[in-house]
């Protein structure tokens, strides 16, 4: 994880640099809200030592009504400032979540020009697999200076997006499972539309993973899912997804694969799915 930046690190890695003076590991475990779950019970109940918790329902913008969207700069350095997480870190993001959650909070500090930052692959599941420690007191971390920049070519609004059913410049890609991106069955969120942003193409985030442990599957089985569902690598994307959480999944996976042109649709089907104008293919 040097100059490179890499974006995944494995438990292995993890393990041998948990002590390292420049590395701060970070739980961003979100969950759906139909699954009962609580993450941040669940991290105080353990996580990997040394681990601050990221609550991307607080880290987000909270003045509008969508989900853990983007927070300002100031919000986000802030908040970081507050866990301890500054400039000139290595930031080991994992989840213990089914919807791969780390990823998000990967492309969050991305937005805001934090390049040494990585998901453990795997995460939270595979470490305690393997038998690896794990601490049931929260940090106290002394504060740290996070300068935010934010790039907004890494992020779609719904003008934007709107745009591109015309112009087509950009291929959109849905993180959703099939069922939901064909409108076959309800949203999970109530009064919201079934179905997906018309002409948009369906790689379900899980795809991206192996079923055994939650790794991130090869570069060179990536590039084949993506260019089987009729991704043209060459060319622009923007991932979609229910929240913006999963879209992220997608994002990482385009990265791993050397993906430059790689965008998220911030307000993703929550959005587009509540809007009265927004058409709907299913």
């Amino acid at each position: 994880m040097a100059e490179n930046y890499p974006a995944l690190v494995s438990t292995q890695w993890l393990a041998d640099h948990l002590h390292a003076p420049d590395v701060r590991v970070v739980d961003a475990s979100w969950h759906m809200p139909d699954q009962g779950r609580d993450a941040r019970a669940e991290y105080n109940e353990a996580h990997i030592p040394g681990a601050v918790f990221l609550d991307l329902d607080d880290v987000c913008d909270t003045d509008i009504d969508l989900p853990h969207m983007l927070p300002s700069p100031e919000k986000l350095s802030s908040r970081l400032r507050k866990l301890g997480l500054g400039d000139g870190m290595r930031i080991v993001i994992y989840d213990n979540s089914d919807v791969k959650s780390a990823a998000r909070a990967w492309f969050m500090l991305r937005c805001f020009g934090h390049r040494d930052v990585a998901v453990l692959d795997g995460g939270f599941q595979k470490w305690r697999a393997e038998n690896r420690p794990t601490e049931d007191i929260p940090p106290i971390p002394g504060p740290r200076h996070f300068t935010a920049r934010f790039n907004n070519t890494m992020v779609r609004d719904l003008d934007q997006m709107l745009a591109n059913l015309h112009t087509r410049r950009e291929q959109v890609i849905d993180a959703r499972g099939e069922p939901r991106f064909k409108g076959s069955v309800p949203e999970p969120r109530p009064n919201m539309k079934s179905g997906h942003i018309p002409d948009s193409l369906n790689i379900p985030y899980t795809t991206l993973l192996d079923p055994k442990d939650g790794t991130y599957r090869p570069a060179e089985d990536l590039k084949k899912i993506f260019q089987e569902a009729g991704v043209d690598l060459k060319k622009p994307v923007v991932t979609s997804c229910g929240s913006g959480i999963t879209a992220c999944v997608l994002a990482l996976g385009l990265h791993l694969v050397g993906h430059q042109e790689v965008a998220v649709y911030d307000g993703s089907w929550a959005e587009w799915g509540s809007h009265p104008d927004t058409p709907v293919e299913k």
